[in-house]
């Protein structure tokens, strides 16, 4: 693939603009292009450039700012070169597998890391296309290896920004492999310390008062894009405890009420259909717990002829607190190992 076509791919499926720096950094991550110079960045930066200068305003992409790239929104292309969009992927892209049941893309790939790859790295293009030679694939993208390559990096960084052990490794240059196959030791050890302190924070918020709780779910609903978040007064409120704004993209605007619940026991029916009758018109409601959910109540929830109620229960909880560095700090060290130079035997 050539440059310019490996730099419109990578903005088609970013989404929105990216400096050349990741532009680069991504293009050489799914290798979608190679060179033997020592200074990629400074090719990528040198072909959007001159893509610029020879076609003005029929260029497929757009400065936006310093060392930075976009696609032109004018630009109309005889042949579509696009990748799923994150919603999109994990929505509309599934896998067909034994009985009818359907897997996510990364769940796809590590059965065919599990049953083909002999516990040695596979490039993703060859994970897809033995998903492809089984007929385990179901999609209508043009190009499935991106999705799934896209599918493992966000999951990856998912896991990280939680603190949870990641199920793949990346080894460069597209390959990828499963964690489980990693020497034991440092991965564990990293593993089961965040595991005590997801479970210590739980611990944490069990013992605030009433209205700090509500106060860390204010500030943590701003910090998923929520917008005018406020803690209702204890009176008049009809049993919310916090209002906002859910925002997605620039048009659609979801007014939310939320009642929190400081729980050890798990939410049952009632409490959902209080919810329910205390919403206004045009509200969405949603139940955050430090506990869980009856079964009654998930499914009261999820009624489809009434007002759908979200619900979050305190492991969901405790993901979104750590993935948005609430309650805890990251601290990070240095891994050395040998590389390859003139000091390798």
């Amino acid at each position: 693939m050539k440059a310019s076509d490996a730099i419109y791919q990578v903005l088609s499926n970013a989404g929105i603009p990216l400096t050349t720096k990741e532009i680069t950094k991504r293009i050489l991550a799914a290798d979608l292009w190679s060179t033997e110079g020592k200074t990629p960045e400074a090719t990528i930066s040198a072909t959007l450039s001159s893509d610029l200068k020879e076609h003005g305003i029929a260029s497929r992409f757009i400065h936006t700012g310093p060392s930075q790239y976009g696609l032109n929104p004018q630009y109309k292309s005889n042949i579509e070169i696009s990748l799923p969009k994150t919603l999109e992927i994990n929505v509309g892209e599934t896998i067909k597998v034994f009985g009818g049941k359907t897997l996510s893309f990364t769940d796809a790939a590590e059965h065919v890391l599990r049953t083909f790859a002999n516990n040695k790295p596979m490039h993703y293009q060859a994970i897809t296309e033995k998903a492809l030679e089984l007929k385990l694939l179901s999609t209508k993208g043009l190009t499935p290896e991106a999705t799934m390559y896209a599918q493992i990096i966000t999951e990856i960084e998912r896991k990280k920004r939680r603190g949870d052990q990641p199920r793949f490794v990346m080894h460069g240059k597209g390959m990828v492999g499963l964690v489980i196959w990693e020497p034991e030791g440092l991965a564990g050890m990293i593993e089961n310390h965040n595991r005590a302190v997801r479970k210590q924070l739980l611990k944490n918020i069990l013992a605030m008062p009433a209205v700090e709780f509500e106060k860390l779910i204010a500030r943590l609903l701003t910090e998923l894009g929520f917008e005018d978040v406020t803690v209702t007064p204890y009176s008049g409120d009809k049993g919310i405890d916090v209002r906002g704004t859910l925002v997605v993209g620039e048009s659609i605007r979801t007014r939310m009420a939320v009642q929190v619940k400081k729980w050890k026991n798990n939410v049952q029916t009632p409490t959902v259909q209080q919810v329910r009758g205390s919403l206004s018109t045009h509200d969405q409601g949603l139940i955050i717990t430090t506990s869980d959910f009856s079964k009654g109540a998930i499914t009261e929830a999820n009624l489809p002829d009434k007002v759908p109620v979200a619900l979050m229960n305190g492991e969901r909880l405790v993901e979104l607190l750590v993935e948005n560095n609430i309650g805890i700090s990251r601290t990070s060290h240095d891994l050395i190992e040998i590389g390859e130079s003139e000091t390798t035997p």
